[in-house]
């Protein structure tokens, strides 16, 4: 046992209070109920450690956000610092912050193309509940009241507040819930490795852009608000779409003047090796971009809806019943989280975290693509530090897993009991670190790893499912 960072701490009561009074997001009541939690007490750089003092990689930067790592001093004391000169004020109609009106030109500098105006809210879900507000009210000002529809796709994730559930494409998470889904349509996962039969790598763009346009034509372009999609697919399973299909995708909103929103939640601020994607990655230019984790690297709740100068003009004209704009929370604009967002984002452009993450994002993904010699491992994917496994149980038809194997959620177990924390989705683990890693913990991660595969492996050969 080691030493407890917090030798006063009951780390008994700790848990027990856990246990009997957290509702975990996407808990797993019955294991949470025989289990409970790992109790987290310390981090530092790419490192976590548990109450007990175990130290762990931290191999999925606490959910896609601690980008400059853990325990950043100067970030710490620049927070410490607002929140004794002004840690909040409201934003409402006429009142601000310096952090919130500097951390906006911020981002309006960052973002691509006409993306000049800023909306603040405290994460990815209400930012997307944000812009389709928004486009629904442009709209309506527009005097088109009938466009309304949005084009969302399979395993796409947007959120869990009601509506960012519902855009959300991940048909399991939705059972239970009664979602507000009847004005969203679901267009196929952009999945190069689960393609349909039959359909070459050659034509499965197009195939897609058809199936798009199609199903554009069947509900009516003039009913269709927006096309909301992650430039890759994040808690889908870190799903990268054939070359060309997000500019193809874009080219036909434009075309059937269907506004679209970058959801970039996960891919801006280094993750892929750029501030912002869109626009440098995947050659497009969104009407709307919503930002959240990386924004403030997790250090505080913090999530942003930038539109564009367009949009703006329009929503901003005052209505004859009602001058006002009438959207926003308590928290919009917090001084000390836009503080947090603008120190976070000088740290990354001054220390050189893109470089960072394109010097040794490459060798990660191919590191970690020597596991597909593994048995079960049927494909690497991602880009940078946003990769996956997807496992089968066999190579050559693709099969999966039965849910009940929870492949997954063991070789998350095996990996978790060396040292290293990944992430486990049905059949699929996700790495998406820090961007502090390096060369040592890339390396020591795929050593992790591939001995945790290989002991899965067995086990499930005992157990009669291989």
């Amino acid at each position: 046992m080691h030493k407890s960072l917090n030798p006063n701490q009951d780390l008994e009561l700790t848990w027990r209070n856990d246990k009997n009074h957290v509702i975990h997001p996407y808990a797993n009541f019955e294991n949470f109920s025989k289990e409970g939690s790992t109790v987290y007490a310390k981090g530092h750089r790419h490192f976590i450690y548990d109450q007990q003092g175990q130290k762990y990689l931290d191999g999925i930067a606490g959910l896609w956000c601690v980008n400059i790592g853990h325990g950043n001093e100067e970030l710490a004391a620049h927070i410490g610092e607002q929140a004794r000169n002004l840690a909040y004020y409201n934003t409402f109609e006429d009142s601000t912050s310096p952090s919130a009106a500097n951390l906006a030109a911020k981002l309006a500098s960052l973002c691509p193309g006409t993306l000049n105006h800023v909306f603040f809210g405290t994460g990815g879900s209400m930012a997307n509940d944000t812009a389709i507000k928004m486009v629904h009210y442009y709209f309506n000002m527009l005097g088109k009241p009938k466009k309304k529809k949005i084009l969302s796709r399979n395993l796409g994730y947007h959120g869990s507040t009601y509506l960012a559930h519902a855009l959300t494409g991940i048909a399991s998470t939705h059972i239970g819930f009664d979602l507000p889904k009847d004005d969203i349509t679901y267009l196929s996962t952009p999945y190069p490795y689960r393609k349909p039969e039959g359909i070459d790598s050659h034509s499965y763009c197009d195939y897609l852009i058809d199936e798009m346009e199609t199903k554009i034509i069947e509900i009516g372009a003039d009913n269709i608000a927006c096309f909301i999609a992650e430039p890759i697919m994040g808690a889908g399973g870190v799903i990268v779409a054939p070359e060309g299909y997000l500019g193809k995708a874009y080219a036909l909103c434009k075309k059937y003047e269907i506004l679209t929103i970058a959801d970039e939640v996960v891919t801006a601020f280094g993750r892929l090796g750029k501030m912002i994607t869109s626009k440098e990655m995947f050659k497009v230019q969104p009407d709307i971009m919503v930002l959240a984790k990386g924004l403030s690297s997790g250090y505080v709740p913090l999530g942003a809806t930038v539109i564009s100068s367009a949009m703006h003009e329009v929503i901003s004209r005052p209505k004859a019943d009602n001058p006002y704009f009438s959207h926003g929370f308590t928290y919009s604009g917090h001084a000390l989280a836009c503080a947090t967002g603008l120190k976070n984002i000088e740290i990354l452009e001054r220390d050189g975290f893109c470089e960072h993450v394109n010097k040794w994002g490459p060798y990660f993904k191919e590191q970690l693509t020597t596991l597909e010699d593994l048995p079960i491992v049927g494909e690497v994917r991602g880009s940078h530090f946003m990769l996956a496994l997807e496992y089968v149980t066999d190579k050559k038809t693709k099969t999966s897993f039965p849910m009940e194997v929870n492949i997954g959620k063991r070789i998350y177990t095996a990996s978790k009991k060396r040292g290293l924390i990944i992430r486990p989705i049905g059949p699929l683990n996700v790495l998406s670190p820090p961007l502090t890693y390096d060369k040592d913990a890339i390396d020591e991660t795929i050593g992790i790893l591939k001995d945790s595969i290989l002991e899965t492996v067995t086990t499930l050969h005992k157990e009669g499912h291989l």
